[in-house]
């Protein structure tokens, strides 16, 4: 199932400090490591109400508040002259906006109906229209767009500041469709029917009120939708508890309760789930209940219409259903039925064994077991056919390809043939046409999309991106760093091929360190274009909190372990330093979400390792976090600040806490969007203010538009990464 790139925190009684510089091979622990007298503002009273009074800044809290607004204004103005002013900007603008918006980039298509649909944005359409078109045409140079939506006109139209956050079409033939439109680009969206046939929204069609709603199609005229229901509907992360059944033509309060969760559950909101077959027949009809960011229930709605938990662990990936059985991945060790699977492995069950009342069929693990990783391998993408998965499994990072297929004696596994030391993903995929798209791409080579069929473990290339750099210049490398309790540490280097190896290489060191999400190689075209060709470096570390190694390379990092992440983070840049590919005045650091934790606790833990540090979209107050909207989603990952224990290991790293005005920092660039639903702004409001306070030299830039994922607008989004470069090129390059 999907996870989303969020935080957790906790809460304590009496804590010291925590920990600029660590020597080489000194422990871990931030609060051994430093003096032994607390930064100021460092809360004495770590429960929720000392850490809201030791906090001078909570009026920044305030999205719109008039301090906050006041705030904002100053710093965008000082950090605009700062960054715009540099003759850099104009050429990375002009650069970066002719790649977001270049018409030869390749379209992103998923099965729509017969054909092929595409979001597409470009100068002219900077929010976009969503076109189809036919498979043969798509494969031409030029193929022929059919629009059905125009966002760009809807907007103007209705005076909203409409970002299309997708769509999800009934099969099988796919002419009814939910329309997700989010007003500035906010995680919550407005739902509408869209009818194909015609192109235009239904008359009296399904309308669902801005929310963060998680709905599913029942059949044409029945939705299964979790929402806001009214006062006591929602989570304490804001987030839906209840699932209901809303029939074509009834208004939501008719809306008839299927499956009801508990108001105090974590996680993003209960979730129902309906597989179908290649037909477009209900299969199964499943509710994700999360408990916390990690661990959920999975009920089945029964053939009574009543919903019964199905016997999983806890910490599960659902997949989907295929020939009756379940497809799912533990991502804990499991016994079941005296047989024990992997965490990480991908599995298939009968549903009719897993609910309390069972089918009296033998299970035997080997042929349940579709897949069990090495020591260096995990499971990355899956795609459940009607006969048949299509799986990327990532080995030391970098991607393969297999399809399984079930026979009388288990799984056989079958390569489908991919490049070399590339990312591959798994786009849509269609049961019903058999086939799944595949992207490959790497540090250095642009994006190829192929369309796989399944039957055959064929791939057929249907388009290649052009170039958007000069490659030609670098050279990728992986090496690995050792970090403080003796992990190995895998991290890329993208570095000129005639680098001197004087420790005078300007680099970017890039990290995320959470939700189990993976960072294979990748083509990033403006960093190629903006930072490559200019002579820089680029580095990925892949630490712990990441799925690069399954989930115990995630769950090292978890809670109370969050510093290993750190740790890790700081061993890659003192390995860099040791290869003499960089030293401390060229070596900056950029993260963003949960990388926003990273690259503060990096910049306040060790400020003597870096000279740079873009800090994006942040999570850095982590002793409050569970206050501001979504945080208290996050708390399987972080903690809970309002637990004693667990706001006493928090306070230890969190960044907010920790800055002190005697310590000497690189001047950082925080940056984040008043829109942001997810990640509140706040945090990097908060962090600039004391930075501030403290006599830090930094650059805070706030955009007003564009929400968490900067997506919105391929026209900001090119000012956004201008603004990037620019401040690197100045601390790193000058």
């Amino acid at each position: 199932m999907m996870k989303s790139l969020f935080l957790s925190a906790a809460l304590p009684a009496l804590v010291l400090a925590a920990a600029p510089a660590l020597a080489e091979g000194a422990a871990s622990d931030p609060v051994a490591a430093l003096a032994t007298t607390p930064p100021p503002h460092f809360p004495r009273d770590l429960s929720p109400e000392g850490v809201k009074a030791a906090d001078d800044h909570l009026a920044l809290e305030e999205v719109d508040g008039a301090e906050a607004r006041a705030f904002v204004a100053a710093e965008n103005e000082k950090s605009l002259a700062a960054l715009t002013g540099d003759r850099r900007y104009e050429p990375f603008r002009q650069q970066a906006e002719a790649i977001l918006t270049a018409t030869d980039r390749i379209p992103g298509v998923s099965f729509l109906g017969e054909g092929l649909g595409n979001f597409w944005q470009d100068a002219a359409n900077p929010k976009g229209v969503w076109r189809r078109t036919m498979l043969d045409s798509y494969r031409t140079a030029q193929p022929q767009w059919e629009t059905l939506l125009d966002i760009d006109a809807l907007a103007k139209a209705e005076g909203k500041d409409w970002v299309f956050k997708g769509a999800d079409c009934l099969a099988p033939d796919e002419t009814r469709c939910l329309i997700n439109l989010s007003d500035g680009g906010m995680d919550a969206v407005t739902v509408r029917e869209f009818d194909l046939t015609t192109k235009t929204f239904v008359d009296g069609g399904f309308v669902i009120p801005e929310g963060k709603h998680r709905i599913s199609w029942l059949d044409r005229d029945t939705l299964l939708i979790a929402t806001d229901f009214g006062p006591g509907s929602l989570t304490e992360s804001g987030y839906p508890y209840i699932v209901k059944s809303l029939t074509r033509g009834h208004p939501l309060e008719h809306a008839t309760e299927v499956y009801r969760g508990q108001q105090g559950d974590g996680g993003y909101g209960v979730s129902p789930m309906v597989f179908r077959d290649k037909a477009g027949a209900v299969e199964a009809v499943l509710f994700s209940r999360p408990l916390d960011t990690f661990r959920s229930e999975i009920w089945a709605l029964g053939a009574d219409g009543k919903p019964y938990r199905l016997n999983l662990p806890e910490r599960v990936g659902v997949q989907g259903v295929l020939g009756g059985k379940l497809v799912f991945s533990p991502e804990q060790a499991w016994s079941f039925d005296g047989q024990d699977y992997a965490a990480g492995s991908l599995v298939a069950l009968p549903l009719g064994v897993l609910g309390d009342v069972r089918q009296s069929i033998r299970i035997d693990a080997k042929s349940a077991t579709i897949f069990a990783p090495g020591p260096r391998q995990s499971l990355q993408n899956v795609r459940v056919f009607e006969d048949s998965i299509v799986a990327v499994i990532a080995d030391n990072v970098v991607g393969t390809l297999k399809r399984f297929a079930p026979t009388a004696e288990g799984w056989t596994a079958t390569e489908l043939a991919v490049p070399a030391n590339s990312a591959v993903g798994l786009g849509d995929s269609s049961k019903a046409k058999g086939q799944v798209f595949v992207s490959t791409q790497g540090f250095l080579t642009p994006p190829t999309l192929s369309l796989a069929d399944v039957s055959t473990a064929a791939l057929t290339e249907l388009k290649s991106a052009p170039a958007k750099f000069d490659a030609s210049t670098h050279v990728v490398e992986q090496f690995e760093a050792t970090s403080t309790d003796g992990t190995k540490i895998p991290y890329f280097v993208t570095r000129p091929k005639n680098l001197a190896m004087d420790g005078t290489g300007p680099t970017i060191l890039f990290g995320y360190g959470g939700f189990q999400a993976s960072f294979p190689p990748a083509y990033k075209p403006e960093m190629g274009k903006l930072w490559l060709e200019n002579g820089g470096v680029f580095v990925q570390a892949n630490i712990r909190g990441g799925g690069e190694f399954g989930p115990q390379w995630h769950q090292a990092a978890l809670r109370e372990n969050r510093q290993r992440a750190f740790d890790d983070f700081a061993a890659v840049a003192r390995d860099l330093e040791q290869r003499r590919i960089t030293s401390p005045r060229h070596l900056g650091i950029y993260g963003r979400s949960n990388g926003g934790v990273l690259t503060s606790v990096s910049i306040t833990q060790h400020p003597e390792l870096f000279n740079a540090a873009v800090i994006e979209s942040p999570l850095i107050d982590m002793l409050r976090y569970q206050e501001l909207p979504a945080g208290a989603s996050w708390m399987g990952e972080y903690g809970d600040p309002r637990i004693p224990g667990d706001a006493e290991f928090i306070a230890r790293y969190s960044a907010y806490q920790q800055l002190r005005p005697e310590v000497k920092y690189p001047r950082v660039y925080i940056t984040t969007n008043t829109r942001d639903d997810r990640v509140h702004p706040g945090h990097a409001r908060k962090f600039a203010a004391r930075l501030g306070d403290q006599g830090h030299d930094h650059l805070y830039y706030e955009d007003t538009a564009g929400g968490h994922s900067n997506d919105a607008d391929p026209v900001a989004n090119a000012r956004r990464w201008a603004r990037h470069y620019v401040y690197l090129s100045q601390q790193l390059m000058d």
